[in-house]
């Protein structure tokens, strides 16, 4: 089921978005001090006298925080774009903010404005919105549905290796140093340059191009091309069902898809899964990876190679829940994936309490990091950008990732925002507060989340029918909100399917 294309589309289609996600998230970390330096250097310039500790505190935290705002932006903006534009020219055209970005950022310090590098984060926050949403979508769209949680999983392992690389670029061998730093910015370049150069050869998404452009020939097209062969009739079949009921159905709005009670609990199990995945305490696990080290006795200049492992645990982690998605399921990587992180951030809690009083006990607490690391790459990290995809027909699709996107970037958010006041009010107990929301989010999903694995888009919402509180029938009926086609032209759609030999249960 692996095509040349299809292999090659999900990696150009990562490289170019979810990679740039994880990169940004990771490289401010090696240059926070040199770039600090920088501020005050220009600000001494412009007016004279040393900006005090308290402004530089909130230049560096508007710097960083701010990544999230537009991230919002992005997850806002992208149902339009993708309507519009379609998932694999979005993705394109997503390039354009990823560049300015670059180049806002790595001529900042020639230019001596502090402010280009502000307002290039925010911009590159944009391109992640944008990104995380229109990419997940379109890999959930060209896969076919045995392997669509492991293609799924790409976003979430190409963030991981965009953290790795934004860790190994910022040692001091290579940009970790004052004059280079804005190299780290300017490689951004790279990927959207790859990105622009391979994915116009490659097709847009079938579902797509079929269900809202109503292009048979370019479907089928796409089809052969992502599955590598020439008969593609029961894939599209699958579709065409879908495709008669939408004719005439308009894309779904948020408060549409909010208002509508056949997926109620799809939408609060996204909201759920998204908030879960930012409120987990990943975050937390990352501010205070340094200080943790350096209590195990590592030595200062040593610590940037040690914080290596972190990245490397999550890459080989993601990639492993890659391979064995298909085969274990979405349910069981998710839920144990939360329990686990209960686990270690409880143990993580008593070590780091205790570890003045125990010579070894610092070093459980690196095991600990290493462990929660790989818990939340193993299922949390990535298949709730998987379960968004597959929850939701098309009409539904592209309001419910707006949803999610934003869910995912207020999060984020209150995360940089609220993590230093509970972190200086709990201490060591903090974790406690993120073992909290973890064991909420698994407890919630043990009862409420069916297994999507190697299932259709309507057999999945079939699975959701009985808990929100409709029939098999109605769920058929009302599944697509929005205008749709007389009873003359459906019964004539009906009596046309018979008559070609296409006749599918329940379409009437």
């Amino acid at each position: 089921n692996w095509s040349g294309s299809l292999i090659v589309a999900s990696l150009t289609g990562a490289f170019g978005s979810s990679f740039l996600y994880g990169y940004n998230l990771s490289v401010v970390n090696a240059p926070a001090g040199y770039i600090k330096k920088f501020y005050n250097e220009t600000w001494e310039r412009r007016y004279g006298f040393s900006v005090d500790e308290s402004t530089l505190t909130l230049l560096w935290s508007i710097t960083v925080s701010i990544f999230a705002i537009g991230g919002l932006v992005g997850a806002i903006i992208v149902t339009p774009i993708v309507k519009f534009f379609g998932r694999k020219r979005t993705l394109l055209l997503n390039n354009v903010f990823a560049v300015t970005a670059a180049l806002l950022m790595s001529l900042s310090l020639l230019a001596g404005s502090f402010e280009m590098l502000i307002l290039g984060r925010i911009i590159m926050g944009v391109d992640a919105g944008i990104s995380l949403s229109a990419l997940p979508m379109y890999l959930s769209e060209i896969s076919p549905k045995e392997i669509r949680g492991s293609l799924g999983q790409v976003t979430a392992i190409f963030i991981c290796i965009g953290v790795f690389t934004g860790q190994v670029l910022g040692l001091p061998e290579i940009f970790g140093q004052e004059p280079r730093w804005p190299y780290l910015f300017g490689a951004i370049i790279v990927p959207s340059l790859i990105q622009v150069m391979i994915l116009p050869f490659l097709p847009e998404s079938p579902r797509y191009l079929l269900l809202e452009k109503h292009n048979t020939s370019k479907a089928e097209k796409a089809f052969q091309t992502f599955l590598g062969k020439d008969d593609v009739s029961q894939e599209v079949e699958e579709v065409l069902a879908e495709s008669r009921v939408q004719r005439n159905t308009k894309l779904v709005s948020i408060l549409q898809l909010l208002r509508t009670h056949t997926v109620r609990w799809q939408v609060i199990t996204v909201v759920v899964t998204m908030g879960c995945y930012q409120l987990c305490g990943l975050n937390a696990i990352w501010y205070y990876t340094n200080n943790i080290f350096s209590e195990a006795g590592i030595n200062h200049e040593t610590i940037p190679y040690v914080t290596l492992s972190t990245g490397a645990v999550e890459t080989v982690a993601a990639v492993f829940s890659g391979l064995v998605i298909e085969r274990l399921g979405r349910r069981p990587l998710l839920i144990g994936g939360f329990g686990l992180m209960v686990v270690f951030f409880a143990v993580l809690t008593v070590s780091l309490t205790l570890q003045k009083t125990v010579h070894w006990l610092p070093y459980l607490s690196i095991f600990c990091i290493l462990a929660i690391i790989a818990s939340f790459c193993i299922g949390p990290g990535g298949i709730p950008f998987v379960l968004t995809g597959e929850f939701f027909q098309q009409s539904q699709r592209p309001a419910a990732f707006m949803i999610a996107g934003t869910v995912n970037w207020l999060s984020n958010f209150a995360v940089g925002l609220l993590f230093p006041f509970i972190q200086a009010g709990l201490q060591t107990y903090c974790f406690l507060v993120f073992a909290a929301i973890c064991l909420a989010g698994a407890t919630y999903l043990f009862f409420v989340l069916p297994e999507t694995k190697n299932k259709t888009f309507h057999e999945i919402s079939q699975a959701f029918a009985k808990r929100n509180k409709v029939s098999l029938e109605m769920q058929e009926m009302n599944h697509y909100p929005g205008e749709r086609k007389s009873s003359a032209e459906q019964e004539s759609n009906f009596t046309s399917s018979v008559n070609n030999g296409e006749t599918k249960k329940g379409i009437v």
